[in-house]
């Protein structure tokens, strides 16, 4: 059973509840601490890519939403392994320039778009866990960055090329390993445990850890977080999952291993030893030990 005191799953939120607040605070203050200046949320957007997933797509979280520059900010959560993924990042960014841009329009009303990607498996070969992508056009012979012209400039009231092309960021929340410290390490902390580092002060926290509180919801809202954990958590798709990104590879040992780490994950959710016991077959005594 879940803990009363335990907070819920940032991606859970972010599809139920966060989509639906007015004032925003906590949206705000992840963006303002990933994108290093104020964000203020004005509204929430409906796109093809922002409806619900249902099913064997519940791990998968979008949200659209406009800021108070007309920026819009594409947010997804992805849980399972996705060969496609980078290609998935391109299209939903695409589909929203698209979709926003009005018939007749010239291309100077192009939107800004920022997509912000948390996943919570191995995507690419890298050691960093936070990776930031702009478009830029650098000189093939003087290797020199083009720039728009002092014209362009007063235009469009932008410095550089890269502000009118779309932003990507992805955040890696199972490789972050680091003292939380900076505002964006207490929200990678958060991200990964659903728990407050210590000594959090980073802008939205304080107000996540009070606002999604497994205490604060509905009886519908907590039979449908049941529900999602259930789903998250299941051995079955993590040890596929485990398989199909080589980490296993049939030892005995590895499958141990990842047993292990399903079951931290359980424990960080606010799942009782029983529980766990019975979802990955580890004896209540051995993990007791072991977490």
């Amino acid at each position: 059973m879940l803990r009363e005191d335990n907070i819920v799953r940032f991606d859970w939120a972010l599809k139920r509840l966060l989509r639906h607040k007015a004032d925003h605070t906590i949206l705000n203050g992840f963006l303002s601490s990933l994108l290093n200046e104020k964000i203020s949320i004005t509204r929430m957007l409906e796109s093809e890519g922002n409806k619900e997933y249902e099913e064997n797509k519940y791990n998968r979280v979008d949200m659209l939403a406009e800021d108070s520059k007309g920026q819009k900010i594409l947010i997804e959560v992805q849980v399972e392994t996705e060969d496609s993924y980078f290609h998935g990042m391109l299209f939903g960014t695409s589909k929203v320039i698209n979709e926003y841009l009005e018939s007749g329009k010239g291309y100077e009303n192009v939107v800004k778009v920022y997509s912000i990607n948390i996943v919570y498996f191995k995507l690419g070969e890298g050691s960093d866990y936070a990776y930031h992508g702009k478009t830029e056009f650098k000189g093939m012979h003087d290797h020199d960055i083009l720039e728009l012209s002092p014209k362009l400039k007063e235009k469009f009231k932008i410095d550089h090329i890269y502000e009118i092309f779309p932003e990507y960021y992805i955040l890696k929340a199972n490789d972050f390993n680091r003292l939380a410290v900076t505002p964006l390490e207490q929200w990678m902390h958060f991200l990964k445990h659903s728990q407050l580092p210590e000594g959090a002060n980073a802008p939205g926290l304080k107000e996540a850890a009070r606002e999604l509180r497994i205490s604060q919801l509905t009886r519908e809202e907590r039979r449908d977080y049941e529900k999602y954990i259930d789903n998250m958590l299941s051995l079955e798709d993590v040890v596929e999952s485990a398989y199909s990104s080589g980490r296993f590879e049939g030892k005995a040992e590895g499958i141990f291993e990842g047993k292990l780490q399903t079951a931290r994950r359980m424990k960080d959710q606010g799942l009782d030893f029983e529980m766990i016991s019975k979802c990955t077959g580890i004896p209540i005594d051995e993990l007791q030990k072991q977490l």
